[in-house]
């Protein structure tokens, strides 16, 4: 039937049309209120109506070729930005990509929220294109429930300004941590009403740490004759590394740190002793091994920090008594037994402490100074030599030792997992806080090369460098081609040992073989050109031949108005373990 051409030009025009606005894009409008400046994640057909949406917002969407990759650069933003890291992902494989990545960050206690589109709503169970939909109808989200502070699945959208206020209220609430809001994708496409998105965030007041339990601590502390600090990730979390700074100076008392909480003093202050655990320091496992009183500051006691909870070589509590301050309840006397605990944020317990603590008469500690400044150099010399030495494929020290030269002093080092991730927390210099990003609980083999984009983004004008190895950058290289698209001029230092080396190095110890974790060709090392596949992105690509080129390379690319990759070949040699992993125990080697 014909019609006239008034009917086939005018659209129907909706009722109450003024009153109304797409969900899409009345999302979009609240995120931009709620301060989002950036959304990293790849596209599906689920999610098209927030991406057109987004296409006209102030708000930067970065496009990755994979959605683990994105989920860490959402990771890397919000460390260096102090900020909720926002990912966007499509149903299915999107959100199961996603997955790895998301959950590394519920580990770190990052604030994440993750927005995953779904089949549309009247299809749920019926198993549409690309639901995940075996034992339990049409519920790709509970995939997440082990390790998201909260998972939405919004039914209705009605719900879904309240879902989306709550999911960035969680995150960063409390232990922070990411949360899922799930959408079926007809719900983006749905009228709401024009101010449906009117709640905002509440504004958040942290719990403080009561004045009498301040001045019991530091009375108790003050009054010990071998206290620790035990700084974890939570004081960096927390910008509180001023206060601990005031509080281990005020009673005279040593600072040890977890992988997460490398930085909490600068690297060269007389009461630093490193880090704890299995790629420790010496000085730093004994000195908690023998303490009469550890007051630990926002950590959890992981086992590679405490060396299998051994209590020959970290920690031996008891005898030692153990005070433990944390943001979440669950992590006081987790794994090891609490004489007191007290649930508060850092930043205002580390100042009600140092406060407390200047009321004090200064403890005298005698030749406390003299033994760490001691045990922290016997520890050096063992590796001083190989930070200065020119043989190639390089000794990693050496490549620790260029990258900290060249590397501004507020610039970030970004690490993946393997040498470059324990090697850092053991042996790498750090002055200003919050400049180690690294993946610990979860330890991500792949983190870095993509976290670091997230670091530039949120720190436009600081330098930003990642250390990984071959394994963890050839997972996907892809990065460099987002870099290049999102004009982030980041720095990846490929230290490349032609092999897994970390696990390569066990199985060898354990087994007399590295079968299963080298890379070889017809029984000879095959390396691949990471240098030339930069090029091939449009980035740059430097292959260092020789010690002394690596110095100069890693200058220029920090000066660079492109992404670079340096790619360093490297002897694989294990980081020095002086504590205790559990799993040497377990290996029996059988025919």
């Amino acid at each position: 039937m014909a019609r006239s051409s008034a009917s086939a030009e005018t659209a129907p025009t909706p009722p109450n049309a003024a009153a109304t606005r797409i969900a899409a894009y009345s999302l979009v409008s609240y995120l931009e209120r709620v301060g989002v400046e950036v959304i990293f994640g790849l596209c599906g057909h689920t999610i098209i109506a927030m991406l057109d949406a987004l296409r006209s917002s102030s708000i930067r969407y970065i496009s990755f070729r994979h959605e683990q990759l994105a989920t860490h650069a959402a990771d890397g933003y919000a460390r260096a930005s102090g900020k909720p890291g926002v990912a966007m992902v499509h149903l299915g494989p999107g959100l199961t990509c996603a997955a790895t990545g998301v959950a590394n960050a519920a580990l770190d206690s990052i604030p994440m929220v993750v927005i995953a589109g779904d089949v549309p709503s009247y299809y749920y169970g019926r198993h549409p294109h690309q639901e995940v939909n075996l034992h339990q109808d049409a519920d790709q989200c509970q995939i997440y429930r082990p390790f998201c502070k909260r998972v939405y699945r919004v039914d209705r959208a009605a719900d879904l300004p309240r879902v989306v206020e709550r999911a960035f209220h969680l995150a960063q609430s409390g232990r922070p941590g990411p949360v899922l809001v799930d959408v079926p994708m007809d719900l983006f496409s749905a009228d709401l009403p024009a101010g449906a998105f009117a709640q905002l965030p509440p504004a958040l007041e942290p719990p403080p740490l009561a004045e009498a339990t301040a001045a019991r601590i530091a009375a108790a502390l003050a009054a010990a004759r071998r206290p620790v600090l035990y700084a974890g990730g939570g004081v960096i979390a927390a910008r509180a590394t001023a206060a601990l700074r005031e509080l281990a100076e005020a009673l005279e008392i040593p600072v040890a740190h977890s992988l997460m909480g490398t930085g909490c003093l600068p690297s060269d202050h007389p009461l630093l002793l490193g880090m704890t655990g299995f790629w420790g320091t010496p000085i730093a496992n004994e000195t908690c091994r023998t303490a009469d009183l550890i007051l630990a500051l926002g950590t959890r006691f992981a086992e590679a920090n405490s060396s299998s909870w051994n209590p020959r070589y970290s920690f031996a509590i008891p005898p030692s008594r153990l005070m433990q301050i944390d943001i979440d309840p669950q992590e006081i006397g987790r794994n090891f037994p609490v004489e007191l605990g007290a649930v508060a944020d850092l930043r205002l317990a580390l100042a009600a402490l140092a406060a407390a603590a200047r009321a004090l008469p200064r403890p005298q500690r005698g030749t406390l100074r003299q033994e760490i400044a001691s045990g922290r150099a016997a520890f050096a010399a063992q590796w001083q030599q190989q930070r200065h030495s020119d043989q190639f494929p390089l000794r990693p020290e050496r490549i620790l030792s260029e990258v900290r030269k060249a590397l501004p002093e507020d610039g970030f080092t970004v690490t993946d997992v393997g040498w470059n991730k324990n090697g850092v927390g053991q042996q790498f210099p750090f002055t200003v806080p919050g400049t180690f990003i690294t993946p610990s609980g979860l330890a991500t083999m792949g983190f870095g090369a993509a976290a670091v984009l997230g670091v530039k983004y949120a720190q436009p004008g600081r330098a930003a460098l990642c250390l990984i190895g071959d394994g963890g950058f050839g997972a996907n290289p892809s990065v460099v081609a987002t870099a290049m698209e999102a004009g982030l001029a980041v720095v990846w230092v490929v230290m490349d040992n032609v092999a897994f080396g970390t696990i390569a190095g066990l199985e060898d110890m354990h087994y007399g073989t590295e079968f299963g974790c080298l890379f070889q060709r017809d029984g000879a090392p095959y390396r691949a050109d990471y240098a030339a596949i930069a090029r091939a992105y449009g980035a740059r690509g430097v292959t260092i031949s020789a010690a002394s080129e690596l110095g100069p390379a890693l200058r220029e690319a920090l000066a660079a108005p492109l992404p670079t990759v340096i790619q360093v070949a490297m002897e694989n040699s294990p980081t020095p373990t002086p504590g205790y992993w559990n799993i040497n125990d377990i290996y029996r080697r059988g025919e």
